[in-house]
């Protein structure tokens, strides 16, 4: 039988990791993604041509909605037949490594990683200075509006403070009765991250934290003034919940509202772009992106940012394992893109998201000025990362039901922040015994 070829530092890690690892034989590695159709597609022909250089070694791709992902991780990824490769949203990584679910990147690869990517991004995919996934792409906040409906509405230009956001949120606001028919600015409800994420970029914004030197911070200033700036959204009818929900795969009502031109106002990352251009076509053209606004108690505009990172499963074989690193680790060089790109890099730019290594944002820099995206990467380097810690998306999870409390009206501004923080405090003191 045919021995495999792994290149580079994958022959090295394979040596010291896994001796005594039958590498002769054929093995078949899975990969669990939340990607749409066309972008498996494009992971499953860079599988192919890996392939080309290693015979023996295949790669099945399996998409899941990302509703379902951390549960398919937990359900399956504790067994020898879960997913050998998953993509994974770094909040998520902590609990995995306590729960034992993740494998270490060899260190032969780890210090390429650490050199080729940016620190925040490598620290986001290490728990106690250990690497445990190759980082891919990063996600940032910025103020998506529609320029057609504030063109009808009389505004000249995207809000730079929260009263300007305010005002024009209110002039965007159209009504029959008591039935919205277009609102200023949509929230998102139904799902965790959706609610969160632009909470948290609106309280950086502020001058605020989630969490400052380890502990919850919801109690601040700007804190109170963000979750005020909520409720005001509600009670003043310029954010309508029931034209704000999100299905398990990340689409639903809240983008189906903003593609028809019935908000004019969304804060939301750049990965959306490529459904944003297949659900408007020629009319994409009419999305501006601007930064978030900054409130009274705020410097200048932020965003939060996380990121995405592949793993490998921890109870996988030594051959399965040795054959995931070796993949991961071409599907991140140099080597297996276009011009200088990894593929990894190609992928991601093809759904408009932001790479993470340092070489594929140069290498891919026309393809990032586009419009959209140039205004999330101008916001890169101001941005505060969401707290990846012990116990994050039971943290997001809790604060994502107050949120939820405020747009449904079952809960004051003041009482969800109440809330939010003694849940974060007993959340977080509990996953750190």
């Amino acid at each position: 039988m045919r021995a495999r070829t792994f290149t580079g530092a994958a022959v090295a890690a394979a040596t010291l990791l896994f001796a005594g690892t039958a590498l002769a034989e054929p093995v078949t590695i899975s990969f669990l993604t939340h990607w749409p159709p066309e972008t498996v597609a494009k992971l499953e022909a860079a599988a192919e041509k890996y392939k080309e250089a290693n015979p023996d070694v295949s790669v099945a791709v399996r998409a899941v909605p990302f509703g379902d992902l951390l549960t398919t991780l937990r359900s399956q990824g504790g067994g020898a037949g879960g997913a050998t490769i998953a993509g994974i949203y770094d909040l998520w990584l902590p609990e995995l490594v306590r729960d034992g679910l993740v494998a270490p990147v060899p260190d032969t690869m780890a210090s390429g990683v650490r050199e080729a990517w940016p620190a925040g991004v490598v620290a986001a995919a290490s728990v106690g200075g250990t690497l445990y996934g190759f980082p891919n792409e990063i996600d940032v906040y910025a103020l998506n509006y529609n320029k057609k409906l504030f063109e009808e509405a009389g505004i000249a230009a995207p809000p730079k403070t929260w009263d300007a956001f305010l005002d024009a949120a209110a002039k965007l606001t159209k009504k029959d009765g008591d039935t919205t028919t277009q609102q200023g600015f949509g929230m998102i409800n139904s799902w965790a991250a959706g609610v969160v994420h632009p909470f948290a970029s609106l309280l950086a914004s502020n001058g605020g934290e989630l969490i400052a030197d380890g502990k919850p911070a919801l109690d601040s200033e700007p804190a109170t003034q963000t979750f005020e700036l909520y409720e005001k959204l509600i009670k003043e009818g310029y954010s309508n919940p029931h034209m704000a929900t999100a299905d398990a795969n990340t689409t639903g009502p809240f983008l189906d509202n903003f593609v028809s031109g019935k908000t004019g106002m969304i804060i939301m990352a750049n990965w959306w772009e490529s459904a944003l251009k297949a659900g408007m076509g020629d009319n994409f053209s009419d999305i501006a992106t601007a930064p978030i606004p900054v409130g009274p108690s705020g410097d200048k505009p932020r965003s939060i940012s996380y990121s995405w990172m592949t793993i490998v499963n921890a109870n996988a074989s030594d051959a399965e394992k040795a054959a995931a690193f070796g993949f991961l680790d071409w599907l991140n060089g140099l080597e297996s893109g276009p011009d200088g790109a990894s593929a990894m890099g190609d992928i991601l730019v093809s759904m408009g998201i932001l790479p993470s290594r340092t070489s594929d944002v140069a290498a891919f820099g026309d393809r990032l000025a586009t419009p959209f995206l140039a205004g999330y990467v101008d916001v890169l380097a101001d941005a505060r990362p969401f707290p990846v810690v012990l116990g994050g998306q039971e943290f997001t999870e809790a604060l994502q039901m107050q949120l939820e409390a405020i747009q449904f009206g079952q809960a004051s501004a003041a009482d969800a922040q109440s809330s939010a923080q003694a849940d974060a405090v007993e959340i977080l003191e509990r996953a750190a015994r």
